[in-house]
């Protein structure tokens, strides 16, 4: 066996994983963006032979540079130490414009609204998905159609019951049947190629640039929904960490490729030999016997993908947190062994409570398509952007250079998103609504944090100053433990142990004043994990550093003081943690409705001692009022 064998399998295995977790969203993209292209009540395409063709050409192309050049050959490459997505793309360019604050706030907030936009694809997936394969049951049984809503709302709310007892019983399955539901699409697609092979012009591109050019002002239109054909596109990007790239281009040339091409291409076929079966151009490629087993392994994919979706905003949120850009939350942590499987209640029911909310207003998969695919594109414009920037001061390539890379990419977005936006008063409004709230409540927390760091950086003694003091000072009773002091900022004195001293008048043998640190990078290594310096006999400052895709877990950090010659008894160790409540202050940097937001997300924000995973009956918490 030669060297290379082990990790061709290594690979081989990713790759199945990713079919699950990656492809699941824009595998499921057939359902409805054929159908969405030529409906009548959107007008977007006339139904005729040659735009039978023209369209199928244009969709092919489409996945062509938007999947297969601009994500899997180049995105891909724009990691943070093996990290993607939006969030990973924003700390990365983030560390590199340090040094030119102005346009980084700028590119800050837009990569932060990218993420935001995120949210609104984490509601609308599972909406539109579930819905549009469950109404294959009217075509199964057209007296069934009133069924279509009560049973989507039905599977939805079991697929969200079911996210607290984690992913890992039922994601071993998710890779063989998206492969089952791959080859079902390649399957049914080849055979209704063989019945009307005209059908394979469309893989010229003169064909599509032919139709796109014959549409004039309308071009917007047909763009508006053929891009529902890869609006799964970001999630290879964001999901790179979990799998590599390798496998997750693997898995796309080996698989999903082939399978969505001949796809399309087969129903194209269909409506050039059976122009009524426009209404549902994917099931009715499927001969009647199969009907319903069809139905139920479309509503298996969809479920499939509407879960990659929730996890990734449960991924997306907890990364924010640890960025500073969201209140600490309270994070389950549903296998013992993967540290990526999370699941955070709060997130989870709003969620719910909006795809609920989605279904029920919008009604059919039709309406939900009006409002599916601008956040997408509008995510797609942004990782554009904010890769040009990774590319030309990161990677150091020559300004020509790294326009020309990315000006195709941006003008293609641009057109995607303009298209997008002329279904924006058809519900296109409702993601991008829902991501300006949470892009608000995002930077109302992390400028709520920088004032109020700066206020207690002013009105606190430093520590330099006033450990010396405590240890010199004979009147105090020494208590034969360990305290451990958690403080947002290094170098000042909490206010707990301030509290301590005043209405208890101990002082523990060590003093441990702990901050944690996150950083942009997504793990920190063990080496660099602890950063310890003594600021007096028996107080140390501790600065735990964390990256933000880890875990953080201050106890267990703490055991690697033992290198640095300090010795922690964990049962005889106390944790006092500050409850700041925050008061509006009269003069402060903030307008008084923002400051009462961010006073409301304090009061509302998760334990730390939670979120830290420190014993609850180690933990002394004092409370302190501080204005921002």
């Amino acid at each position: 066996m030669t060297a290379s064998t082990p990790r061709r399998s290594t690979t081989g295995a990713l790759a199945l994983a990713a079919l699950g977790v990656v492809y699941g969203d824009i595998g499921t993209s057939p359902l409805y963006a054929v159908k969405e292209t030529f409906s009548p009540s959107t007008g977007a395409v006339p139904l005729s032979p040659e735009n039978v063709v023209g369209a199928t050409s244009a969709l092919f192309w489409l996945i062509m540079l938007v999947v297969s050049l601009k994500y899997v050959t180049l995105v891909l490459r724009a990691d943070n130490r093996g990290e993607g997505g939006v969030m990973a793309l924003l700390a990365l360019v983030r560390d590199t414009m340090a040094s030119r604050p102005r346009l980084q706030h700028a590119l800050v907030v837009l990569g932060i609204f990218g993420a935001c936009l995120f949210y609104g694809d984490s509601v609308l997936t599972p909406a539109i998905s579930v819905m549009s394969a469950v109404e294959g049951i009217g075509v199964v049984a057209p007296g069934l159609e009133r069924w279509v809503l009560p049973v989507s709302l039905g599977v939805l709310a079991g697929l969200f019951l079911l996210q607290r007892r984690g992913t890992a019983a039922v994601g071993r399955w998710f890779g063989p049947a998206v492969v089952v539901w791959f080859v079902m699409l390649a399957l049914v697609g080849a055979w209704q190629v063989a019945q009307a092979p005209q059908i394979l012009l469309a893989l010229d591109p003169r064909q599509a640039l032919a139709f796109m050019l014959a549409r004039g002002p309308g071009v917007f239109l047909a763009v508006g929904a053929l891009v529902l054909a890869v609006t799964g596109a970001e999630a290879l990007y964001a999901d790179m960490g979990h799998f590599g790239r390798r496998a997750i281009r693997l898995a796309w040339t080996g698989l999903v490729l082939p399978a969505l091409a001949l796809n399309y291409l087969g129903q194209g076929a269909l409506l050039l030999r059976v122009p009524e079966a426009v209404a549902n151009p994917f099931y009715r490629m499927f001969p009647e016997p199969l009907l319903a087993p069809a139905v139920a392994v479309a509503t298996v994919a969809t479920v499939i993908a509407s879960q990659a979706v929730i996890s990734g905003a449960y991924s997306l949120t907890r990364q924010a947190i640890q960025l500073g850009y969201l209140p600490r939350m309270r994070i389950l942590h549903t296998s013992a062994s993967e540290q990526g499987q999370i699941y955070i209640p709060a997130v989870n029911w709003l969620l719910l409570g909006a795809v609920v909310l989605t279904c029920v207003g919008f009604g059919s998969s039709s309406a939900m398509a009006a409002a599916y695919g601008i956040a997408v594109t509008l995510t797609m414009l942004i990782t554009t952007v904010l890769t040009y920037f990774v590319v030309r001061y990161r990677w150091g390539m020559p300004g020509w250079l790294a326009t020309i890379a990315t000006v195709g990419f941006l003008l293609l977005d641009a057109l995607l998103v303009a298209a997008c936006l002329t279904k924006f008063m058809h519900g296109g409004w409702f993601p991008v609504a829902l991501a300006l709230v949470v892009l608000v409540l995002m930077l109302t927390w992390s400028r709520g944090r920088d004032l109020l760091l700066l206020g207690m950086r002013d009105s606190q003694p430093e520590l330099a100053a006033f450990a010396p003091l405590l240890a010199a000072d004979a009147g105090l009773a020494r208590v034969p433990r360990t305290a451990v002091y958690l403080a947002a900022e290094p170098g000042i004195v909490p206010q707990a142990w301030l509290h301590n001293l005043k209405h208890n008048g101990v002082l523990h043998a060590r003093n441990l004043v702990v901050t944690v640190r996150f950083h942009d990078a997504p793990v920190v290594a063990p080496a660099q994990r602890i950063e310890v310096v003594q600021v007096s006999a028996g107080a140390w400052q501790v600065v735990l550093h964390f990256g933000f895709m880890e875990r953080p877990d201050v106890p267990a950090a703490l055991e690697g003081l033992a290198g640095h010659g300090i010795a922690i008894d964990p049962f005889a160790t106390s944790y006092f943690l500050s409850r700041e409540t925050v008061v509006p202050a009269a003069t402060s940097g903030m307008v008084r409705w923002r400051q009462r937001l961010f006073g409301a997300m304090s009061r509302n924000a998760g334990r730390a001692a939670d979120f830290f995973r420190i014993p609850h009956n180690a933990v002394i918490e004092l409370g302190t009022r501080v204005q921002v």
